[in-house]
């Protein structure tokens, strides 16, 4: 099967611009020629795209465009206040370096998002696609660009039967990516946004909708009948358990948190007070030693479980009552705050949810977003 270029360019084109999601980092469906996309909406989207789905982003961004508008008012955020607006959409290294990205943009080139990839690359937290995504669908640079999508539809429609994640395959798929593109000028941009289109549309992981996909005579793959096998599935490995015990310290109507180390999961965050378990159960010792309170007891009131990428999480869950005044261990990462307050602090998933056990539990007001 020769492959020809042009064609399948203005074949997948043609879909796209009949088919496309409406989205609200994209221009809508209507606008005229001359319309110009926001590079910033691009640069956010991009940052909260990375290994989530669109339906997941896009409440998420929304909000996210309300508090921070412009890359300037983003460059000038509390970090804190980054994470708090971030909070539910987890990877939160992706705020991060999102948030130094715009400090960066403001201090060293104006307020304006660079246009080619390999000055993008000098960003926090941009890699070789983001780089490409926001150099092609923002300013439509010749830039190519391979996530999972765009990798799926690259192996089957050349039929390359090994492992996308290995690195000679990788190189390959990137190649490939560059060598379809249109040349400059020509749209790019949509070019590589109806790749990743089609990819989540219709050239899906499993049951890929063939009879109804815009290039499907130039599939390598459907011609052989061997589409559902590309690309091989992922070796499954493992996921190690991790248990923690979670203290929901009280005085009255003040929940004592902590904030995290400034490097690692969930960096910077807030959380209940939380502890490798030491013995068989938790006691008023543990505590005692952990904080430097003393409570009167332990009730454990829930068990949550929480699943990431490469581990999964117990926290078993327990409300203990301070006993007298609020002194804690000295460390300034700790605080007493109502539940109404928890608004101010940003949160993991893990402990918005016992957030909300003890809201319910105690009929107080609980403002925390998942």
């Amino acid at each position: 099967m020769i492959f020809n270029k042009r064609q399948f360019s203005r074949h997948l084109l043609k879909w796209f611009r009949q088919n496309r999601r409406d989205l609200p980092w994209r221009l809508p469906p209507a606008s005229p020629p001359s319309a110009r996309l926001e590079p910033y909406l691009v640069f956010v989207s991009e940052a909260m795209l990375q290994q989530t789905q669109v339906s997941t982003v896009v409440p998420y961004f929304k909000r996210f465009l309300q508090a921070f508008p412009t890359i300037h008012s983003l460059a000038a955020a509390e970090e804190q206040s980054v994470l708090r607006v971030w909070q539910g959409l987890g990877y939160y290294s992706r705020a991060r370096n999102l948030h130094a990205a715009a400090k960066k943009i403001v201090a060293e080139f104006a307020g304006m998002i660079p246009n080619e990839a390999d000055v993008l690359l000098q960003l926090p937290g941009v890699g070789r696609y983001t780089a490409g995504a926001i150099a092609s669908i923002a300013y439509n640079r010749r830039a190519p660009i391979l996530d999972g999508n765009v990798a799926r539809v690259l192996a089957r429609i050349f039929r390359i039967e090994s492992d996308p994640r290995e690195k000679r395959t990788a190189a390959k798929l990137w190649q490939l990516a560059e060598e379809i593109l249109p040349k400059e000028g020509k749209p790019c941009g949509d070019f590589n946004s109806a790749l990743m289109e089609l990819g989540a549309t219709v050239c899906t992981p499993r049951n890929p909708q063939c009879l109804i996909c815009p290039v499907q005579q130039f599939c390598q793959a459907y011609a052989e009948g061997v589409q559902d096998r590309i690309p091989p599935p992922r070796k499954t490995k493992p996921t190690p358990l991790i248990q923690r015990w979670v203290f929901c310290i009280h005085n009255k109507n003040r929940f004592l948190i902590e904030q995290r180390p400034a490097k690692g999961r969930w960096a910077g965050m807030w959380q209940f007070v939380t502890i490798e378990p030491s013995a068989t159960k938790p006691t008023r010792a543990i505590v005692k030693q952990s904080t430097g309170c003393s409570i009167q007891a332990i009730e454990k009131i829930t068990a949550i479980s929480h699943a990431l990428t490469h581990r999964r999480y117990q926290f078993d869950v327990f409300v203990c009552e301070a006993n007298g005044g609020m002194n804690i261990k000295s460390r300034s990462n700790r605080m007493w705050v109502r539940l109404s307050e928890l608004d101010r602090y940003p949160l993991p998933k893990p402990h918005v949810q016992i957030a909300g056990i003890l809201g319910d539990k105690s009929g107080a007001a609980v403002k925390v977003s998942h």
